[in-house]
């Protein structure tokens, strides 16, 4: 399996070698990556690939080629009936209860059980100390108790024991209908990047060193030069309104991934809609305050502008004064917008809300107006076409 997967990265145009190759798996036999295909994915592309301008190239291979990777034991999750799983009674058990219930012995004493069992179980079983089940003492199922199990169907974590968390998903990355995670946002957001080297130079520049090197009767002539790094100018505004509470999650991956990608990275929080403050902490944001106008005259043009929220609010919050929630605002929010867009013309909005949902949303038709119809939604697909319109 990683032989093929070795030559399709060389077909791929990636120049990786067998002295690479052998490095990975050294790093597999020492238990780096464990059973998670993220920590696999991460170990690979820190062996394999070298220079980060590959990236985009080595996920489409890692993606094509492991693709439903994550489901290590799908195969077996079909056959276990939905009704096994289902929960009726949840367990509750004593300190003393708990202490009482022995563990398995360790990672294949609990996967040759779980096979085992999988082979003999032939209906549903709750409360019991063996069987695939609910609320019981069994290592298998859910919504019970054991010391070491496998953790099947049940929704969310309760004692956070479990060995392996068996859901059955698919391959993230190469799904753009879902939610983005970290690593998809940074792979979306390398798009708009242009590389330059400036700064202090700090960086060993080899062909340079050579060819100088040669030059000088083969006398050492070490040439540095500036790193290289994305030269991409952003600045985030981020909403931080009651309805993005279903969003925080989203929200934090893709500052996460921002923060990472960009290195000239500004970043603020709004309300609903953009007025005439804006505020980097919000545990300060009655007194410590940016005016919108000090922004727009501090960060030059060339910034690329990304607004992120659900645009979802009352449509007097972006057409008339003291339409907003929490202050009485001197002009409307669409004012600030068109002022902001007019200073940026590389901006977009980024709306985690489901596209099927904003034609029935007045506010979310009238930021879309706004924003010249530069609203894209917070999927890969969105933030990819999004990049596309910042370049």
């Amino acid at each position: 399996m990683l032989v093929k997967f070795f030559f399709m990265l060389r077909e791929a145009g990636l120049k990786v070698t067998l002295p690479e190759f052998l490095t990975l798996l050294d790093a597999l036999d020492a238990g780096l990556a464990g059973y998670s295909v993220e920590d696999f994915y991460y170990l690979s592309r820190s062996a394999l690939v070298k220079d980060e301008t590959k990236f985009d190239r080595f996920d489409q291979v890692f993606g094509a080629h492991f693709q439903g990777a994550e489901t290590l034991f799908g195969e077996h999750l079909e056959e276990i009936p939905e009704e096994w799983l289902r929960r009726q009674v949840e367990l509750g058990l004593s300190e003393e209860d708990k202490a009482r219930i022995e563990a398995l012995g360790g990672w294949e004493k609990l996967m040759e059980t779980l096979r085992q069992r999988l082979k003999e179980q032939k209906e549903r079983h709750e409360g019991g100390n063996k069987w695939i089940g609910t609320g019981g003492t069994s290592p298998f199922g859910a919504y019970g108790y054991n010391p070491e199990g496998v953790r099947i169907g049940q929704d969310g974590s309760r004692h956070r024991r479990a060995v392996k968390v068996w859901d059955k998903r698919e391959f993230r990355n190469l799904d753009d209908s879902l939610e983005l995670g970290t690593r998809n946002m940074k792979v979306a957001l390398r798009r708009l990047r242009k590389f330059a080297r400036q700064g202090a130079d700090y960086e060993l520049d080899l062909d340079d060193t050579i060819s100088s090197t040669a030059r000088n009767a083969g006398m050492l002539d070490i040439k540095m030069v500036p790193e290289r790094h994305n030269s991409v100018k952003v600045l985030l505004c981020l909403d931080v309104g009651g309805s993005m509470e279903d969003h925080v999650r989203v929200c934090e991956e893709l500052f996460s991934a921002a923060r990472s990608e960009f290195k000239q990275l500004e970043y603020f929080y709004f309300h609903n809609c953009v007025y005439e403050g804006l505020w980097k902490d919000n545990r300060r944001r009655y007194n410590e305050r940016m005016p919108t106008m000090d922004v727009i005259h501090r960060y030059s043009a060339d910034y690329k502008l990304i607004f992120v929220g659900d645009a979802t609010m009352s449509p007097y919050e972006i057409s008339y004064p003291g339409g907003s929630v929490e202050h009485l605002n001197e002009e409307p929010g669409s004012v600030w917008m068109k002022r902001l867009l007019n200073t940026y013309p590389k901006s977009i909005w980024l709306n985690p809300e489901p596209v099927q949902r904003w034609d029935y949303t007045p506010s979310i038709q009238m930021l879309r107006e706004l924003m010249d119809e530069r609203m894209f939604p917070l999927t890969v697909s969105g933030l990819e076409e999004g990049m596309r319109k910042l370049l």
